[in-house]
């Protein structure tokens, strides 16, 4: 019997980190608080009534150009360097794997993030993911950043969810990732996805995964009582099955909420493969 694929995939700021990428050295190198960064880039959102990825990936180059600072692919990267990550991660992907393997199962980790491809390639976690879907800049014949590429809101997000499904990695992508396909056809079913997310901007992917069969999971900062009462409304609301505090250690509740769902899809498998015969 084939072995399952469960997909694991993570929006970023606020799930696997407890900041957004840029203020782990970006905002600083350009002479920002947070507070001051975040700021500037709403008001040209709401100035010229923009997209706010859009709005904050101008505000990044400007930012960088007024400094002297180069925004070339292995810069970016060493910005994600730096990027803070909640309690286990580093250990979780293992942990979770190893876990698969002794059940049966292959687990893939994705990330479906607004933030940006080049700073998460520069984490110390990229390599632990099949692919990332993410922003991305433009870059001139010497490297450097020069327009936006790919900017990803809350609802262009909800099109990588069918991406994974179908097995498809190209970003540009807009043909297959809208043909038909029988739900036993696709790669990973969407009852065999599990979303991991933090807050509002996450809820058409919640919405959509959990439609379809998959498991929502709402992740809050257990240090943010704002954070924990929105997981809170979103499991009221029906958005998530689960809300689990952002610790992603061996036996926390991560840990058993993650595994009790793998338990549930390998038992579904094996039930759907035996009526098959």
């Amino acid at each position: 019997m084939r072995k399952p694929i469960i997909a694991l995939i993570y929006d970023f700021d606020g799930t696997l980190s407890p900041g957004n990428m840029q203020e782990f050295g970006f905002i600083q190198a350009v002479g920002k608080t947070p507070e001051e960064f975040w700021r500037l880039s709403d008001n040209i959102a709401i100035g010229q009534d923009a997209s706010n990825v859009l709005a904050y990936m101008k505000l990044m180059f400007d930012e960088a150009h007024r400094n002297g600072i180069k925004l070339r692919r292995e810069d970016f990267r060493r910005f994600g360097a730096h990027i803070e990550l909640f309690k286990g991660v580093r250990e979780w992907f293992s942990i979770i794997n190893e876990y698969g393997r002794r059940n049966g199962v292959r687990i893939e980790h994705y990330i479906n993030s607004s933030g940006l491809t080049e700073i998460i390639e520069g984490s110390p976690i990229a390599s632990e993911f099949k692919h990332i879907f993410a922003g991305s800049f433009l870059y001139d014949e010497n490297g450097e950043a020069e327009w936006p590429g790919i900017a990803v809101d809350y609802t262009a997000k909800t099109q990588f969810l069918f991406k994974i499904s179908k097995g498809i990695f190209s970003m540009r992508d807009n043909k297959q990732v809208n043909s038909s396909i029988a739900e036993d056809k696709k790669r990973i079913p969407f009852p065999h996805m599990i979303y991991f997310g933090d807050g509002e901007t996450d809820v058409p992917c919640m919405k959509i995964v959990g439609m379809f069969g998959g498991n929502p999971i709402a992740v809050y900062n257990p240090d943010n009582e704002k954070k924990a009462a929105l997981a809170s409304k979103l499991k009221h609301q029906g958005r998530v099955k689960f809300i689990t505090p952002a610790d992603y250690s061996l036996d926390s509740r991560m840990y058993k909420v993650v595994t009790a769902i793998i338990d549930r899809i390998k038992a579904d498998f094996v039930l759907q493969q035996l009526e098959k015969k």
